[in-house]
């Protein structure tokens, strides 16, 4: 079983950035790859970015392109750096780990984005 525990939400303005972070716990493998998704309210839940094993083997979803950094600094965390936040990044934001092709969920953190 994998355990994660996403931090990092909070209100910003529009235009401001933050750092959610994602740490597991648990059976973790180095082989894991992580991802992050958001549900806004109504809407259903979507991909933000992925990083594989390395921190050259990312993805992002075209709304966050140029904008959202995803990284991971070993087997237990992973961040997710945003920058020039606009209102329709406001969502709750989950981390996922896949590990032997099994998914894994956190609770998720709450980014709301002032306009």
């Amino acid at each position: 079983q994998v355990q994660l525990v996403e931090s990092g939400g909070g209100l910003v303005l529009a235009g401001e950035s933050l750092r959610l972070s994602c740490t597991a716990s648990g059976r973790t493998l180095s082989s894991d790859t992580m991802a992050w998704f958001r549900q806004a309210p109504g809407k259903e839940r979507e991909f933000v970015a992925f990083i594989g094993r390395t921190n050259d083997i990312v993805k992002y979803a075209d709304s966050v392109k140029g904008r959202f950094t995803i990284s991971r600094d070993n087997t237990t965390n992973t961040y997710l750096q945003m920058k020039r936040l606009t209102f329709e990044d406001t969502a709750v934001y989950y981390c996922r780990r896949t590990s032997l092709g099994v998914h894994y969920w956190g609770q998720g953190t709450q980014v709301t984005v002032s306009a």
